[in-house]
């Protein structure tokens, strides 16, 4: 067995004897230890508590002790909503929209989802692990240790079925938890735009049955939108995905509110997840929702890189709603996996908490993948999965100081990275 002890931490944070979903006022407890300790043994979380406690909790000392003297360790963050497989990153279009070009003329010329869609396409599956891989490597450096990866930028049988297969080889390569949901209801190719119901009946009757067959995804997901899907296709995709096991992850309220909240509770979605565009309505429903374990998922860092109005995160913890953080990474509205950046800018933009940011980001993010019992907390029996920050004088000091690496080094199932 191999064992290791990690000594005089600044702060330990996150410390739970068991998991919970943290909704409204309970999302600002964030339980932590002083001058505390923590005991590795076979990538697993063994033991921890004070220093004062060391003695008495490892009475036998291994061999491998790391000092963290001055340093706050917590666990890695929890990524939720990622789409890190795609071909090429769409610059060309941030300057189009620097110029005054509205989304809607960009897909008119072929950019948007579409755009990402043609470029995949043309390439080989090997090239789309490649770079993903080289984005996973990247995320985990900044400390995510669980990440949720979508299709959804193939668009026709092969393409889909491409992406996920390269998320089956990432889930069997990388030590990170990894989670596959299928996004082929993303938006409509083309040659669908006026045959709605048949690019449904492809998603239904030849991608969902190998995606079974081969085991490709945990979820589905579909993006319930204006010009997008209805929450009556919505529905009908989501209950055929469900025949095959696949439970509902879903895009929902992020530029219209028009009844995706209803169609996903009568899913029982896993997670509702966007939320820019909430009524009243929509937030009691999450708060109902909320209590039997539904969570919504803020992306923030997708407002800010497309200017709109950030999620009413404020209110929903008011209304005790349960809520996750995520990241959003995609090459189109949010080229960036830096859950940093997101706990920071859920503090300065949506009025959270750093508490509150810190446990969106971490255990309720592994909620938002079913993953509470590996990740997302300092719990004996989870995973190693660690951020040891550089000395810093506060937790609050974290999102504070947006611009500045903090983080000094990253440990997954016990191992540095």
């Amino acid at each position: 067995m191999s064992a290791t002890l990690i000594t005089n931490i600044q702060q330990l944070i996150g410390t739970r004897e068991e998991n919970v979903l943290l909704r409204g006022a309970a999302l600002a407890h964030l339980p932590s230890i002083e001058n505390a300790f923590v005991l590795i043994e076979d990538g697993i979380i063994a033991e921890y508590g004070a220093m004062y406690e060391l003695e008495l909790k490892v009475p036998q000392l291994p061999k491998d002790i790391i000092d963290a003297d001055g340093q706050f360790v917590l666990p890695c963050w929890c990524d939720s909503h990622t789409h890190i497989v795609f071909a090429k990153s769409r610059e060309e279009e941030f300057i189009d929209k620097l110029k005054g070009m509205s989304y809607a003329d960009i897909a008119a010329k072929g950019g948007g989802i579409l755009n990402s869609a043609s470029k995949l396409n043309e390439a080989s599956e090997e090239a789309l692990f490649l770079h993903a891989w080289k984005r996973l490597e990247e995320v985990s450096k900044l400390g995510t240790g669980a990440i949720e990866i979508k299709s959804g930028y193939g668009l026709t049988v092969q393409a889909e079925l491409k992406m996920l297969r390269v998320i089956k080889k990432l889930k069997e390569r990388s030590d990170l938890s990894i989670k596959a949901t299928f996004l082929g209801a993303h938006t409509y190719p083309l040659q669908y735009k006026d045959d709605h119901q048949g690019y449904i009946d492809s998603i239904i009757n030849e991608m969902l049955p190998v995606i079974a067959a081969e085991k490709l995804a945990d979820y589905i997901d579909v993006f319930c939108e204006t010009g997008f899907f209805s929450p009556e296709e919505m529905e009908t995709i989501c209950k055929a995905g469900m025949s095959y096991g696949l439970k509902p992850k879903l895009h929902v309220n992020q530029l219209n509110s028009i009844g995706g909240m209803e169609a996903a509770i009568k899913l029982n979605a896993v997670s509702v997840d966007h939320l820019e565009t909430m009524t009243e309505t929509d937030i009691t429903l999450l708060r109902q929702a909320g209590a039997q374990g539904m969570i919504g998922t803020l992306l923030p860092t997708a407002a800010f890189f497309l200017r709109m109005n950030y999620q009413p995160a404020r209110i929903l913890i008011d209304n005790n709603c349960a809520i996750a953080l995520a990241s959003d990474y995609n090459p189109g509205s949010s080229p960036s996996g830096n859950m940093n950046f997101v706990v920071a800018l859920s503090c300065i933009q949506m009025k959270m908490l750093p508490e509150e940011a810190i446990n969106a980001a971490t255990i309720n993010g592994a909620y938002a993948m079913e993953l509470q019992n590996e990740v997302g907390s300092i719990t004996i029996g989870k995973k190693a999965n660690l951020i040891f920050t550089i000395p810093i004088p506060s937790l609050a000091y974290l999102p504070y100081c947006f611009g500045n690496n903090l983080i000094d080094k990253v440990m997954i199932n016990g191992m540095f990275i």
